[in-house]
């Protein structure tokens, strides 16, 4: 799938998915946690392939992802942890969504 962003101008989804996703510290996700706005994607997962997903309403595979506890609204517990050592997550804006998945070292 590809967005047109100007007459001239192609970008692919993913591209622009890529573009949406940064590192980020939970302290800066909060709010939307509070908000009921914060999606947890599992570190097993892709996340621009799981953004991809729910861009395109792919609802079986959603489904399959969250009984599976691999994407679903952050909890109350992870919001705790990942407050306690203000962790550093990668986070894409689909919004009204923010995807986070906890960052690997580098």
């Amino acid at each position: 799938m590809t967005i047109r962003t100007d007459k001239e101008n192609t970008v692919s989804l993913t591209d622009k998915l890529n573009l949406e996703t940064a590192r980020i510290h939970w302290r800066e996700i909060e709010r939307f946690f509070a908000a009921g706005k914060a999606i947890f994607v599992a570190p097993s997962l892709d996340l621009i392939a799981v953004a991809t997903v729910l861009h395109e309403d792919n609802a079986a595979q959603l489904r399959t992802w969250m009984e599976t506890s691999q994407v679903n609204a952050v909890t109350d517990d992870q919001a705790k942890e990942f407050a306690e050592t203000d962790a550093e997550l990668w986070a894409l804006v689909l919004a009204p969504w923010v995807l986070v998945q906890p960052a690997t070292p580098s």
